[in-house]
């Protein structure tokens, strides 16, 4: 599950479990969501090893057959995975908002 997806499921869980508590189990919406959460978690899948200490659980290893972690594309060294250069636009961009908002802080 990538990064965006999990941002989409983590916004509507809350709303998921309001509708539970409210006794809305066989209501369309809850349905619809109940979809969109199944075939998000499709490929997620795989062994989670955890430490049980003392009232903590610490996770200690993970594996599964569908992550999106790859080694060869995890590092910045080589330049026939990531060119540096391309992050120059994108922190340019992401910043842009935080300038417009200091300096209409300052007026």
């Amino acid at each position: 599950m990538d990064r965006e997806v999990m941002h989409i499921r983590d916004g509507i869980v809350p709303r998921y479990a309001e509708m539970i508590y409210n006794g809305y189990w066989f209501s369309p919406e809850r349905e619809m969501l109940q979809a969109l959460i199944d075939e998000a978690q499709k490929n997620v899948t795989g062994i989670a090893r955890l430490k049980l200490y003392k009232g903590n659980c610490v996770t200690v290893g993970r594996r599964s057959d569908h992550t999106l972690y790859d080694p060869d594309y995890a590092t910045f060294e080589g330049e026939d995975v990531y060119n540096q250069k391309d992050a120059n636009g994108f922190i340019r961009l992401n910043a842009l908002r935080l300038k417009i908002a200091n300096l209409m802080g300052r007026k």
